[in-house]
C-alpha cells in the first residue's frame, strides 16, 4: 500500500479528474457534499473553503494504490475501510471527503478528495505528512496482511550462488503455496512434493512451537531468515485466513460480508458505497436551475450547527 498526496487550489479540477468516466470510476464515499452531479460537488468544497479564505491552497488529493496479487480480496467495502482508516490515522477528520475506485489499471486503488479546510473552519495540518503517510501505510499493510513489496521478485537468481540461490527458490515455494493451504498438513505435503522438508523447533522440552525450519538441497533455513512473512506465527496466521476464506466462499453470498476480515465502512450511503453512478444528472440539465438548488440546499446546511456532518 502507497500513498501519494498532492495538495491545489481547484475543487473543481480534482473532482472532474477522479470522476472521469473513462478511468470507469466507482464513488465509494461522499461525505458532507451535495452529490447530484460533479458541479455540486464541487461547489460543495468551494463553499466550504470559503470558511478560511487565508489558506492558498484547499484542496487535498491522496492516491492510495495497493498491490495487484492483493486485487482479489480488495473490495469496494474493503478499500473504503482501508481509506477511511488512512485518514483518521493522518488527523484528516470531521471534513468533507471523496472516496473514488478507479478501474483503468492493472493495480488496485483509490483517490481520495478532501477539504484542507474542516468543517469548524479549522486547518487540518499537514505537518510531517509524508513521514506519517509512509509509517501509516506500512501499518496498515502489516495490520490487513497486504502485500509488501520488499524486491525479492526484481533479484536476478541466476546470479546467486549457494546457499542464497536455494533460499531465494525456497521464497518462491513458499509465496506461492503459503497463499493456497488451509493448514499445515497441507502445506507440509506440497513442499514434500517440491522437495522442500518443514520441521517445527520447540520450545525446551515442551510441546510448544517457536518456529519453523525449511529444508531444500541440503540447506536450511528458519522460515523468518527466507522473510519475515514466513515466520511460524505468520505463516500460521495466513493458513487460518485461507481457511477462513475458503468457508466464506461455500457460503451464500448475503453471509459473507459479516465475516470480512476487512474494516467495514463507517459512513456513506449504501448507493454511494457501491458507487452509484447514477447520482449524476444529465449535461442537458438547465444550469441555472441546478444553481438555485444548490443555493437552497446551502441555506438549509448553514442552519446547523457547524459541527454536524452532512452525509449522502
Amino acid at each position: 500500500m502507497i500513498a501519494k498526496i498532492v495538495k491545489g487550489s481547484s475543487f473543481r479540477g480534482v473532482v472532474n479528474y477522479i470522476l472521469d468516466k473513462e478511468k470507469d470510476a466507482k464513488i465509494l464515499v461522499c461525505d458532507g457534499l451535495f452529490a447530484e452531479n460533479k458541479d455540486t460537488i464541487a461547489m460543495s468544497f468551494e463553499a466550504q473553503s470559503k470558511m478560511n479564505p487565508k489558506v492558498t491552497k484547499p484542496v487535498g488529493h491522496i492516491s492510495l494504490a495497493f498491490h495487484k496479487e492483493d486485487e482479489h480480496r480488495l473490495t469496494d467495502r474493503a478499500m473504503a475501510g482501508i481509506a477511511l482508516e488512512y485518514l483518521k490515522e493522518m488527523g484528516i477528520t470531521d471534513t468533507q471527503i471523496l472516496i473514488v475506485r478507479h478501474l483503468d489499471k492493472e493495480h488496485p486503488h483509490v483517490h481520495i478528495a478532501f477539504n484542507r479546510i474542516a468543517n469548524n473552519g479549522r486547518t487540518i495540518s499537514d505537518r510531517n505528512e509524508r513521514i506519517r503517510s509512509a509509517r501509516i501505510c506500512k501499518e496498515l499493510t502489516r495490520k490487513y496482511n497486504l502485500y509488501f513489496a520488499d524486491g525479492k521478485e526484481q533479484v536476478k537468481r541466476h546470479r546467486l550462488k549457494e546457499p542464497d540461490k536455494t533460499k531465494y527458490e525456497l521464497y518462491s515455494i513458499l509465496k506461492e503455496e503459503v497463499s493456497r493451504c488451509r493448514n499445515w498438513n497441507i502445506l507440509a505435503a506440497n513442499l514434500e512434493k517440491q522437495g522442500v522438508e518443514m520441521r517445527f523447533k520447540y520450545k525446551g522440552k515442551s510441546d510448544e512451537v517457536q518456529g519453523v525450519v525449511f529444508t531444500m538441497n541440503g540447506y536450511s533455513f528458519s522460515g523468518s531468515k527466507i522473510d519475515r512473512r514466513f515466520s511460524y506465527s505468520k505463516i500460521d496466521a495466513a493458513l487460518e485466513r485461507n481457511k477462513r476464506t475458503e468457508r466464506m466462499e461455500m457460503q451464500p453470498p448475503s453471509c459473507r460480508e459479516e465475516q470480512s476480515t476487512f474494516p467495514t465502512e463507517p459512513r456513506g450511503n449504501d448507493d454511494l458505497y457501491s458507487g452509484s453512478i447514477g447520482l449524476f444528472i444529465p449535461d442537458s440539465a438547465d444550469g441555472q436551475a441546478e444553481e438555485n438548488r444548490f443555493e437552497e440546499q446551502l441555506k438549509r446546511m448553514n442552519k446547523k450547527k457547524k459541527q454536524r456532518k452532512i452525509r449522502f
